[in-house]
């Protein structure tokens, strides 16, 4: 495993982190996956208090196998949740609770989109907070993670406060979204280490790409995957510290350490490579959906995420696939079915995109393609079949 030096700390992290967002239902593929990383040397684990099970999990099975003191943890505080100040030791310690620990070692302030939302937690004291919690140890770096726009963030990483370091989102598909490359840039220039989130935009890289990206991806190098690919854009940047992959399974585990372990500086070839699967790339994807599922539940319990793969499929693929993914994801042959149609435009999701997606004028755009008429026609015969 290869190691870059966090500057505030002197921590020494692995170049690939785990992102605790996606375990797998299957507990002993997840036990397996988390002490496969820390035999191969992976030492930071990003998990938060929004993501279903993630915390407890995670400090199971570090306290059962005692490796707790083998790893760093990072983990969030979720402002979104956040009522009054109180509110903010009620969720710290029932994450020390969770995850079976007297300290988070990179605790972040989880989904800052810009500064108005910042001085309201400010107002509540929560610099002093954070500063108490690193006197009495129970935080030792402090950072934030952040989904908006790159001025805000800029805002963000200049203001008072002195953050150890932050997180963005940030991969080969779009290096100027949200903070990135400038972002990226500038907070390096301050000394401060950056850890990237969705480097394969929530496994559409690795395993959601148009089969003409795959051939370019295989005519350069065949033996190796496209997130493998992904994963070596990230590391050939200096600013980058440590990226985090959702993995959920222990094939896929193997695979990144792999990269870890062999990679080397990119070639001005390899770099022509990703300008041209960029091209296909913008052309096939419509939807720059993550399927994070922070806009889930929706109140008529439409399968967002879900549409909008089954959408994207339809032009990277083909229709017919995304047709039949869709149908799975609406239960488009149940009686009852979960299709954008139901839509109430209440709003409730887009104030928790954290890609600020107009995910209601979006589900108007899928149903318009995917819900056609002829295709309600045959859809309605097809539940009266079965």
């Amino acid at each position: 495993m290869q190691y870059r030096e966090d500057k505030v700390s002197g921590n020494k992290l692995s170049i690939l982190g785990l992102g605790c967002m996606r375990f797998s239902r299957n507990m002993d593929e997840t036990e397996r996956m988390i002490l496969t990383a820390i035999d191969s040397g992976v030492n930071y684990f990003d998990t938060a208090y929004m993501y279903q099970n993630s915390e407890e999990t995670l400090g199971r099975i570090l306290g059962k196998h005692k490796k707790r003191s083998s790893v760093f943890i990072a983990t969030k505080l979720p402002l979104i949740m956040c009522k009054c100040p109180d509110d903010f030791d009620k969720f710290f310690n029932k994450e020390l609770e969770r995850l079976q620990t007297d300290h988070i070692d990179y605790y972040l302030m989880h989904m800052i989109t810009d500064t108005a939302q910042w001085e309201i937690f400010r107002g509540w004291d929560i610099e002093q907070w954070i500063d108490e919690k690193k006197r009495e140890g129970k935080i030792r770096q402090s950072g934030f993670s952040f989904h908006g726009s790159r001025g805000e963030f800029l805002k963000i990483l200049n203001s008072s406060r002195q953050w150890d370091f932050c997180q963005i989102q940030y991969n080969y598909s779009d290096e100027n979204y949200q903070a990135g490359k400038e972002g990226l840039k500038a907070a390096f220039a301050k000394g401060i280490p950056v850890m990237i989130m969705e480097p394969l935009l929530g496994g559409r890289l690795a395993t959601g790409l148009p089969k003409e990206a795959l051939r370019v991806f295989a005519k350069a190098d065949s033996s190796l995957t496209p997130a493998a690919w992904g994963l070596r854009w990230l590391w050939n940047q200096d600013e980058v510290t440590c990226v985090l992959s959702g993995m959920n399974t222990v094939t896929q585990m193997e695979d990144n350490i792999r990269s870890a372990d062999n990679f080397h500086p990119l070639t001005g070839t390899e770099m022509e490579v990703y300008k041209e699967i960029v091209g296909i790339f913008s052309n096939a994807y419509k939807i720059n959906c993550t399927g994070c599922n922070y806009c889930m539940p929706c109140p008529k319990s439409i399968n967002i995420p879900g549409c909008f793969a089954a959408y994207n499929t339809s032009f990277a693929q083909n229709f017919r696939t995304g047709m039949v993914q869709y149908i799975t994801n609406t239960a488009g042959m149940s009686k009852k079915s979960y299709g954008p149609r139901l839509c109430i435009e209440c709003g409730k999701c887009e104030g928790h995109c954290p890609q600020h997606l107009p995910i209601r004028k979006l589900l108007k755009q899928v149903a318009g393609r995917m819900e056609s008429l002829p295709i309600r026609i045959g859809l309605s015969i097809g539940r009266r079949l079965f």
